[in-house]
């Protein structure tokens, strides 16, 4: 995979601090679980992580994980839930911040952003990242798209915001120098052959082939 990079999304760790959305347990993972993960990226710089959704865990479980291994992450957090039960609150992202992470907008209430009314738009693409801004003290302009549901109104959308870079839930490896970065999700069974097929080298021909068709699709549609 030389050139390449392995974005990998975690969602929440352990056990949820709030009422979980329908299927959303499936992107959940034990702590052993993730740090397997986390042991299986040490000392590898083309792997890179990110965190969604802004979860109690990032900070409770995962901040201190990444510490003692000395690694770098970025943190998807949703503006509109910021303090709220089970998510990180203005404490934690100070934390997150201390520790040398990177936040970033997942944007305000975890909505489709292919199905935003005109009030919506706003408050996904300006208010959160401005939201966001306020807390962190730089400006903001990398996002996470939520459930990576994106189009070419998406994408125009979040160009004209004056974001730099795109996170999708695409899987596969990405390349540097890319606006939108490919990510694959942990998954509540992922076990060590699963790390083996994510972090252990190219997929095969026939799967590249299919990612490579969702995403075009996803880019030319809307």
């Amino acid at each position: 995979m030389a050139g390449k990079l392995v974005n990998l999304t975690v969602h929440g760790i352990g056990a949820p601090g709030r009422a979980l959305d329908p299927g959303e347990d499936k992107t959940w993972v034990r702590v052993d679980q993730f740090e397997r993960v986390l042991d299986a990226v040490a000392g590898r710089p083309e792997v890179r992580l990110t965190f969604d959704d802004g979860n109690a865990s990032d900070v409770e479980i995962a901040l201190p994980r990444l510490v003692e291994r000395g690694l770098h992450a970025e943190f998807f957090l949703l503006a509109g839930r910021i303090g709220r039960p089970g998510s990180v609150g203005e404490n934690g992202i100070k934390h997150l911040l201390d520790a040398g992470m990177a936040i970033g907008s997942h944007g305000w209430a975890h909505r489709d952003w292919r199905r935003l009314s005109g009030g919506e738009v706003d408050q996904e693409l300006a208010e959160a990242p401005e939201a966001l801004a306020r807390q962190t003290g730089a400006p903001v302009r990398r996002v996470a798209i939520p459930f990576g549901s994106y189009d070419r109104t998406v994408l125009r959308r979040l160009r004209g915001a004056g974001v730099t870079r795109v996170y999708t839930s695409d899987g596969g490896p990405a390349r540097e120098q890319d606006w939108l970065q490919a990510r694959t999700s942990l998954a509540h069974d992922l076990d060590s052959a699963w790390i083996e097929d994510v972090l252990g080298g190219e997929p095969g021909l026939r799967r590249r082939a299919r990612r490579g068709v969702a995403k075009l699709v996803k880019r030319c549609r809307g």
